[in-house]
């Protein structure tokens, strides 16, 4: 992808559709090589826990769900930073999905930390690390509305 704008809508893109397959090979033209996919979520316990994918397995993880369930993932508002040939993207999303059982599952909102590499070429995805929103952990305002120069 040429720019960061572009890497960020396919990333929503590529998982969001009706229950069946979805377009793998855009997925993993999206990441460098090597790079790691880390969905975060609590524990009963009150700590945390991460698993650590790599693209394959990430695709590996999610096709099951995908196959049996709606999944909209639309994007609220981003922060990017960059410096040099790296970029820092927060970016913040509602989660939308049916449930295996049929209907509609409650929305859900979190936040995507996503860092990028420019080879001089193109924008590569080297790590994502995401959460959702739960009582005690909000998005913050500043990414529940886009800049009011991208409205």
């Amino acid at each position: 992808m040429e720019s960061i704008d572009g890497i960020v809508a396919a990333i929503y893109d590529v998982i969001s559709g009706p229950a069946g397959g979805r377009d793998w090979d855009r997925e993993r033209s999206l990441f460098l090589p090597g790079a790691r996919l880390v969905p975060t979520r609590p524990l009963a316990s009150g700590g945390a826990e991460a698993d650590v994918f790599d693209v394959e397995g990430y695709i590996a993880s999610r096709t099951p769900l995908f196959a049996a369930q709606e999944v909209w993932e639309t994007e609220i508002a981003r922060q990017v930073f960059v410096f040099g040939n790296f970029a820092h993207v927060l970016s913040s999303y509602e989660l939308r999905r049916s449930s295996p059982a049929g209907g509609e599952l409650p929305p859900v909102r979190g936040v995507n930390s996503i860092q990028l590499f420019n080879d001089g070429r193109r924008w590569w995805i080297t790590a994502m690390i995401w959460d959702n929103e739960r009582p005690g952990v909000a998005i913050p305002e500043s990414l529940l509305a886009p800049p009011a120069d991208q409205r």
